[in-house]
């Protein structure tokens, strides 16, 4: 059994996930942190713990979800995964840094791809990948499908989507996607997204403005 604790970094309010199990392993999920103190209060609540890091996961490439990768896989010594897609995404977010004056040093190790339909396990605990493009080419979703939950990136939001106008991004493609896809999840599932705070699939369904026919 997962149980998740989320953190709010970075001047994007981004939502960094650690999910560990009872054996003390911990998947890590978008670290976000860019501040010393920000990367502290994370690996403070590792140790606390008494956590083993044995995962290092991007649900997609953008700046506000990667800032951390460098420091987690260096501390924890893990290989950062995410969707072949999302390349081009994660070379240009040093670029899109400076941009926004928040330059950082980008991940330079290995990266192993992960693609829909596979999964991610920790002990008896798996993660289902779930490809959901649109706000970027490579995003996706993790589903577990025994504690109806969904890490959701920044697909899905209460009340809204995530945003299409930054590169690579097909608001139509993510709206689709998201119908023919997570709308097909029980309506029980929790959604954790990337920014703001959780909802249901079902909630999403009766609710959201963008997805309500």
């Amino acid at each position: 059994m997962f149980l998740i604790k989320s953190f709010t970094f970075n001047p994007f309010q981004e939502n960094s996930y650690v999910l560990y199990t009872d054996s003390g392993d911990c998947i890590i999920i978008d670290p976000g942190c860019y501040q010393d103190h920000e990367k502290t209060t994370l690996a403070n609540f590792i140790e606390s713990e008494g956590l083993t890091p044995v995962m290092l996961v991007n649900t997609h490439c953008h700046l506000d979800h990667i800032f951390g990768n460098k420091y987690i896989a260096e501390k924890y010594n893990l290989k950062l995964k995410f969707h072949p897609d999302d390349q081009p995404v994660f070379d240009y977010a040093p670029t899109a840094g400076l941009m926004y004056d928040m330059a950082f040093d980008t991940y330079t190790g290995e990266i192993e791809y992960i693609r829909e339909g596979e999964k991610l396990s920790v002990g008896n605990d798996e993660l289902e990948i779930i490809h959901v493009p649109g706000h970027s080419p490579g995003s996706v979703c993790l589903y577990n499908v025994n504690q109806k939950f969904l890490i959701g990136g920044d697909v899905l939001f209460r009340n809204s989507i995530g945003r299409y106008d930054l590169p690579g991004g097909d608001g139509a493609l993510l709206i689709s996607q998201i119908r023919s896809k997570l709308f097909l999840l029980p309506n029980e599932v929790i959604v954790y997204p990337g920014h703001g705070p959780e909802t249901t699939i079902g909630y999403e369904k009766r609710n959201n403005p963008f997805l309500v026919p």
